[in-house]
Parts: structure tokens; C-alpha cells; sequence
């Protein structure tokens, strides 16, 4: 029931967005804007946001993680809904993705070694780890032809968890939010593959 509730929410707020960002859409098509170029636009702006991270603002940094997700949305829109859809760009925006988590992972860390907070250090570390984590356990498992786009706390979570943590300057119990969640969502994907692999032998 937990899970149906979390994937109707994030079905409703995908078709909202979408709704609401229909008109842009239609006017980078008319300005022959690529989805690929947006994507590298996301991972440059998250480059931004890392610094101001890096460099303690953390309120300039969770505006522009916003603006950068504003970005992440527009450029798998426009492959959809304009017909612009290719193999590279779906591997080009799923390892910018990564990039991207991973930048910003790398601002807060470099924040953390600046201040010399062990604890603090290492949770921005494994936070980091279990992201990719969670993200290669999706990819391994289709390689099996299996659909593992479950868990509690996925891509869209840990993003929002980490904007709200950085806008009330609460990032130490973010990051600690963000490592439970993301083991949790790592052992689902695992039970899931676990479950799937024992029904195809």
C-alpha cells in the first residue's frame, strides 16, 4: 500500500509538471534545441550549485539544484513529446544523472573536509556510494530483462531531501536521512531481482 501511495504521488506531480511545462517545451523545439543539449546545461548548472556547496551557501546552492531539475525534466520532455528520442541521448542523460548526483555529493564533501567533520565527511562519502549503488543494481537488473525502478527513495527523493536539508541548513541529519533510505531502497532492488530471477529459472 506504502509503495502504491509513493509511485501515484510521483505519477501525479510527473503529469502536473508536465502540464505546466508544455508551452516551454513547445518553444525549444521552435528554437531547435536539442534534449542533449539540455542535458549537459543540467550538469553544468549542478557544477554551479556544487560550488556554492562547497563554499558553505547553502541557499544559493539548493535554489540552483532547482533550476538544475527544472532542466533534468525538460530534456526527457522534449525527446517524448517532440519525437526526439535516441539511444545515445537515453545513455547520455542516464550517465549526466549520475555525474550530476555526483558533483553535488562532492561539493558537500569538500564543505565537510574544510571543516574536518569526520562523521560528517563520511556520510557525504557512503551517501554518495549508495546513490550509485542504487542506480547500477536498476542497471544490472536489466540486464536480466527485469524492471527494477522500485524503492522508497529514489533519484527524485534524495534530490528534494538534499535541496530541503541545504535550504534549513540541516545537512548533517539530511545526509543521515539520505544513507538509511538509500540502504533500504538498495535491499528492495536486491529482493526484487532476488524474487524475478528465482520466477525466470
Amino acid at each position: 500500500m506504502f509503495k502504491t501511495n509513493i509511485l501515484h504521488i510521483r505519477n501525479r506531480l510527473k503529469e502536473l509538471s508536465e502540464n505546466l511545462l508544455n508551452p516551454l517545451i513547445a518553444l525549444l523545439n521552435f528554437l531547435k534545441i536539442t534534449p542533449n543539449m539540455i542535458t549537459i546545461i543540467g550538469f553544468i548548472i549542478n557544477l554551479i550549485a556544487s560550488y556554492y556547496i562547497y563554499k558553505g551557501s547553502f541557499i544559493y546552492g539548493a535554489i540552483i539544484i532547482l533550476i538544475a531539475g527544472l532542466f533534468d525534466m525538460l530534456d526527457g520532455m522534449l525527446a517524448r513529446k517532440m519525437n526526439k528520442k535516441t539511444k545515445f541521448g537515453g545513455f547520455l542523460d542516464s550517465t549526466v544523472d549520475r555525474l550530476s548526483e555526483g558533483v553535488l555529493y562532492l561539493g558537500i564533501l569538500l564543505f565537510y573536509i574544510n571543516t574536518s567533520n569526520k562523521i560528517e565527511i563520511i556520510l557525504s562519502y557512503s551517501a554518495m556510494f549508495f546513490s550509485f549503488l542504487i542506480s547500477y543494481t536498476r542497471a544490472r537488473a536489466s540486464g536480466f530483462r527485469i524492471d527494477c525502478e522500485v524503492g522508497i527513495f529514489t533519484r527524485p527523493e534524495r534530490i528534494i531531501a538534499l535541496v530541503i536539508g541545504l535550504l534549513f541548513n540541516q545537512l548533517y541529519i539530511t545526509l543521515i536521512i539520505i544513507n538509511a533510505l538509500s540502504v533500504i531502497t538498495v535491499l528492495q532492488r536486491i529482493i526484487k531481482v532476488y524474487k524475478d530471477t528465482k520466477i525466470l529459472n
